[in-house]
């Protein structure tokens, strides 16, 4: 067994183990292999030992990625902040975008999506807990921005994602993860039928299952330590 399969064989036994602690249901949540930094080889570690589905943040990077795997049925999401002279490229190579914080990005998106593909699957990115130096929408604007998206063609706007501040103090994590539950909730109350929150990374996914989470974006448990000299735009 491969260092790659190894370790995600123990991230999904921990993963199994938090929902059942959660008391929910078995299969409630997806994993989400983040490979950002990490050469095509790896992903293709990954997906002999059964991951599928795969996020990265830079568009460059992930299209290599993309063009070198294209044989193997593999899901790819983007979770990087987004730039509107890239919009064109996303919308037409990635199944799911979880970034989305601004309504002229989603209106590229949407009109950039080829049309023989299924919709865009999206989440609306909520800075949480308010850092300055973190993307997202405010949470006092996430519910008026969340109404836009969700009336935009070609798009499906499924739920929310964020990343919360830091820290080693699960009931903060709780709490943060808490509030963007509230605010998926509060968007259904609107009529909207959101069924995903995208939080939690290898250092807080158990606090984020235990708070909804259906989509947990787990990188270095996987894979291992990032060189990020081998970052690309």
């Amino acid at each position: 067994m491969t260092t790659i399969a190894s370790n995600l064989q123990a991230v999904n036994q921990q993963i199994h183990q938090a929902v059942i602690h959660a008391k929910r249901a078995s299969g409630a949540v997806k994993l989400l292999a983040v490979s950002k930094t990490f050469p095509a080889a790896d992903v293709r570690l990954a997906y002999l030992a059964g991951q599928t589905c795969f996020a990265e943040n830079y568009l460059q990077e992930a299209l290599d990625k993309i063009a070198a795997l294209q044989n193997l049925p593999l899901e790819w999401h983007f979770i990087g902040p987004l730039q509107s002279n890239k919009t064109r490229l996303i919308a037409e190579n990635f199944a799911w975008v979880h970034s989305v914080d601004r309504l002229k990005i989603a209106e590229r998106l949407s009109a950039q999506r080829p049309l023989n593909l299924p919709p865009l699957q999206i989440c609306l990115q909520v800075n949480i807990s308010d850092e300055a130096s973190k993307s997202g929408v405010a949470s006092d604007e996430a519910i008026a921005l969340g109404l836009q998206l969700a009336c935009l063609p070609n798009l499906n706007l499924r739920g929310l994602m964020a990343v919360p501040a830091a820290s080693d103090n699960v009931a903060l994590q709780r709490a943060a993860f808490a509030k963007l539950r509230a605010l998926r909730d509060e968007l259904n109350q609107y009529g909207l039928q959101l069924d995903t929150l995208s939080m939690g990374m290898s250092h807080d996914f158990p606090a984020a299952i235990a708070e909804g989470a259906t989509i947990i974006r787990i990188g270095s448990a996987i894979f291992g330590n990032r060189n990020y000299s081998k970052e690309t735009v």
